[in-house]
């Protein structure tokens, strides 16, 4: 079942998720090089957990390159500070620059990363920069983000984030395309991932997936640019309304693996 140079059904997505336990999904793939994409409810309002943090540091970039960012390094706020996957080396009162935050927030899923981005960057400027300036229509940036409870007081808070799987897909093509200032870095920072147990490892040998996860207690992604061993391109996302779990991550992996053959 090879994806045809048209939209598939939306069947074929949701039928392979459905298959591997993955539901309820947001799904899309698309290629890179030619017409040929597939999608699921891309549009589904499934929260984004981390995937936010890609959008996040695009709009920093772009700022960056405007030079309308102090990058004078700051000190990392106590009220920034939350859980995380990993240890956080961004400790209060630490002097972080912009690099370090925008490579952190990515490459870790740093939380503390994140939050100081917010501040940096500014909720209401990066929504403008990636629904105007990006296409992302249906992202916005609302909340901070708390690694656990109990949650990050944020007095600015006016809901929760998003950014579905529809404007993830659109965002990894222009990262790939190199279509904004930064994206280039921002390319690079997805490879340099180093949360690789979902789709990546359903991945055939010789591909290359630059991308971010997203998880918390009910729902789990993963998103970003896939280069095949023979250079072929393909944006792959997928969003669950799933738990993060050591179970759901293998699921992703089932799923990748079957949806590689098809490509």
């Amino acid at each position: 079942m090879h994806l045809e140079s048209r939209r598939r059904p939306e069947g074929f997505l949701g039928r392979l998720a459905e298959q591997h336990g993955l539901s309820p999904v947001a799904a899309i793939v698309q290629s890179l090089d030619g017409p040929e994409i597939a999608a699921h409810r891309p549009e589904r309002p499934l929260y984004p957990a981390s995937m936010i943090k890609v959008p996040l540091v695009a709009a920093a970039l772009v700022l960056r390159d405007r030079r309308a960012l102090d990058e004078t390094p700051a000190p990392i706020l106590p009220a920034n500070q939350t859980q995380n996957d990993g240890v956080s080396p961004l400790v209060s009162g630490y002097e972080a620059s912009l690099d370090e935050l925008c490579t952190l927030a990515i490459t870790r899923s740093d939380n503390v990363a994140t939050n100081q981005l917010y501040d940096l960057v500014g909720r209401e400027r990066a929504s403008a920069i990636v629904r105007d300036e990006l296409g992302l229509r249906d992202t916005g940036f609302r909340r901070k983000l708390s690694g656990g409870h109990p949650l990050v007081r944020d007095p600015q808070q006016t809901g929760r984030n998003t950014f579905p799987a529809s404007d993830a897909a659109l965002l990894f093509a222009k990262i790939a395309t190199s279509a904004f200032p930064g994206a280039a870095v921002l390319f690079d920072l997805l490879e340099r991932q180093e949360w690789n147990t979902k789709l990546s490892a359903g991945l055939s040998p010789g591909d290359r997936f630059a991308h971010k996860t997203g998880d918390t207690e009910t729902v789990s992604h993963d998103g970003g640019i896939l280069t095949t061993a023979s250079g072929r391109r393909f944006i792959v996302v997928v969003y669950t309304g799933t738990a993060s779990s050591d179970q759901t991550d293998a699921k992703f992996a089932a799923f990748m693996r079957e949806l590689r053959a098809t490509l």
